[in-house]
């Protein structure tokens, strides 16, 4: 049936300047419709909020307030407010008209979001929050339906309607504001609101896109809002494994218990989000999603709900068929009947459980069978990211046990580390039953770090962080890289190899040294020459013979001329003095004879023939008499006539 031929609104022109057209969605406190504007002739989404609550002055005035605040947010991510009014009973809001759908009819239609679309949504999100925010103002109910996306792309965040300036925002004794499945803690348990609940519904928002499901579900209202107040947000991961670490870190930062642990506001987490996409790798991004993991949406925790804080029992008052079946904007309210006698007030206005068992009383649940069913069932503990050890003592701790053990690979969870668990976290469970563990093995492809100018023992550190091995070590000279550290590396940095490979490093030896030539100096003269041109000398142990004087250096290594790094050894070895052996007697023989004998024997030979001999073959005397011992490798000098 079509329940907007039925709207006495339809056909009517507001202000004589707004014609109604359509109605679009029916909320808790307002209904909206598409308008002309026929001063300006463009379409527009008129709000007109429900004529019971017009008779409200004071309701009115906060609501034409918190008009006038919402209008000055102009930013291109949130719905502009263009005008308001009121004719005669009808009070309203014009509006900008986004043509396209809401982000519930994307996850109802979708299910789970790729990463990259996940965080192309978030992001305007947080914008527009981010300049509420700096502007004073808190939305307080973020939710898929409040997201439009429009036909040409464009994201807007729409319905400012429950908007508070921060100041003010302080505690609200009366009542709970907001939608179960996306309230924060501190909303539920006191009533405080400042731009931290925007923060904690955008993570509920996000693992949603990430997921297909919203992190705590149950039976009723009551058993969700319990949740949020006891249990933290699980990681993404956990129901899609294999997703990136960062989204896990983004969701849990963004819905962290206590408040003190979020970012302090949109623009904050806008940073992280924006960070933590810079760190995800084009395949992570575009990770295809899983299928949807619900066939029907849950519309009763997505009501924007006014929940009474007293110990009451509401009475829901009627609701219009058309709000039951819109998707757009389910809201609710309860009135309160007179409330409990004082005792039964005093005796629940205990800590945190007594908001819980107030808040199953408002809901309806009866604490009996709470108290039943949790004797009898536990849930797992999310335990991504910890150690085996770790893991079996949370499990312990909760009343389970560890079953079967597995490892996989895991481009994002540390080696050694829980990437999934069976049944997965959340998950309800029987006490005493087991829970199998699939353990990081870590990635199967690595990307080869940047190891430029590291220190050798830290880069191969490095390497084993990233599930490498260090390989061969090759030593360079070098002027730019200090001496020990990393030059490059093969295969080169950025380069993606299997887990395990190994890498060879090429590490600098310091810049080059020329080694000075110290032969035949005395050891200490040579020690000196040496460490001034900044090479360290090491004497052997053992001395030889040779044509330098005892104590003198016969031979040095590196030799001279080559080249050392500074800070390098240079060994030498000193001399023990020349060998001495016996000289042949050439004396008579004939020069070619006398030479071939000097030459065996281990001597050079130099000839003296002077004026008279320039034509002589005799040999007529020798420096060194025949039988006399001299230096092996001297020079005899013999003397032909």
């Amino acid at each position: 049936m079509d329940t907007t031929l039925q709207d006495p609104l339809v056909g009517q022109v507001l202000d004589g300047r707004y014609r109604v057209e359509a109605r679009i969605a029916v909320g808790g406190m307002a209904t909206v419709y598409r308008a002309l504007d026929t001063r300006l002739d463009r379409v527009l989404a008129l709000k007109v909020m429900h004529p019971s609550l017009a008779a409200d002055g004071s309701f009115v005035e906060r609501f034409i307030r918190e008009a006038k605040s919402v209008a000055r947010l102009a930013h291109p991510n949130v719905v502009q407010v263009f005008d308001q009014g009121t004719d005669g009973a009808y009070v309203y809001l014009a509006m900008e008209y986004i043509a396209g759908c809401t982000l519930r009819d994307v996850l109802r239609e979708r299910g789970a979001l790729q990463p990259r679309a996940a965080l192309d949504i978030l992001e305007p999100v947080l914008a527009a929050l981010g300049a509420a925010h700096r502007a004073g103002f808190v939305h307080r109910d973020m939710k898929p339906e409040n997201v439009l996306i429009g036909d040409d792309g464009r994201v807007k965040v729409a319905d400012f309607g429950l908007v508070r300036a921060v100041d003010s925002v302080t505690n609200t004794t009366g009542t709970v504001l907001g939608t179960v499945s996306y309230l924060a803690p501190e909303q539920i348990e006191n009533g405080v609101a400042d731009s931290r609940v925007d923060v904690y519904a955008c993570g509920i928002l996000l693992y949603e896109m990430l997921t297909g499901e919203k992190p705590h579900d149950g039976d009723s209202p009551a058993i969700v809002l319990y949740k949020h107040l006891h249990d933290d947000v699980p990681a993404p991961s956990a129901a899609v494994p294999g997703m990136a670490y960062e989204l896990d870190e983004l969701v849990a930062s963004a819905t962290a218990r206590n408040p003190e642990l979020r970012p302090h506001d949109a623009v904050a987490l806008l940073a992280q989000a924006r960070a933590g996409r810079g760190r995800l790798t084009d395949e992570q991004l575009d990770a295809l999603p899983p299928q949807a993991l619900t066939s029907e949406h849950d519309n009763a925790e997505d009501r924007t709900s006014v929940i009474p804080r007293s110990l009451t029992v509401p009475r829901p008052l009627p609701v219009d068929e058309d709000e039951a079946a819109d998707p757009v904007h389910r809201t609710s309210r309860f009135r309160s009947p007179p409330p409990l006698p004082p005792r039964r007030r005093t005796a629940l206005r205990r800590g945190p459980m007594a908001v819980v068992v107030a808040v199953l009383l408002v809901l309806g649940v009866g604490t009996g069978i709470w108290y039943i069913n949790s004797g009898q069932f536990t849930k797992v503990p999310p335990l991504l990211g910890k150690t085996e050890q770790e893991a079996r003592e949370r499990l312990a701790d909760a009343g389970l046990d560890a079953g079967q053990v597995k490892e996989a690979y895991s481009d994002t969870v540390e080696r050694g580390t829980v990437i999934s668990t069976d049944p997965k976290a959340g998950a309800r469970i029987r006490g005493g039953d087991s829970v199998s563990l699939t353990l990081s093995k870590g990635r199967q492809t690595v990307r080869v770090p940047d190891l430029d100018g590291y220190p050798l023992d830290k880069a191969r550190d490095l390497l084993k962080d990233e599930d490498l091995e260090p390989g061969m070590v090759t030593r360079e000279f070098s002027d730019t890289v200090e001496r020990g550290s990393v030059i490059s590396t093969e295969p080169g940095k950025g380069t993606e190899v299997r887990a395990g490979s190994a890498v060879a490093l090429t590490v600098s030896k310091g810049s080059p040294v020329d080694v000075p030539d110290v032969t035949g100096d005395d050891a200490q003269d040579a020690r000196a020459e040496l460490e001034e041109a900044g090479l360290k000398v090491r004497i052997a142990d053992g001395r030889v013979n040779s044509e330098y004087d005892a104590g003198q250096v016969a031979r040095q290594t590196p030799g001279a001329g080559r080249r050392a790094a500074e800070g390098d050894t240079v060994t030498l070895t000193l001399s023990k003095g020349p060998e001495m052996i016996e000289v042949p007697d050439v004396i008579g023989d004939s020069v070619d004879e006398a030479k071939e004998k000097l030459k065996d024997a281990g001597f050079g030979v130099s000839e003296d023939r002077g004026l008279l001999g320039l034509f002589g073959d005799t040999v007529k005397g020798q420096s060194v008499d025949g039988g006399d011992p001299a230096p092996k490798g001297s020079t005899i000098t013999i003397e032909i006539r």
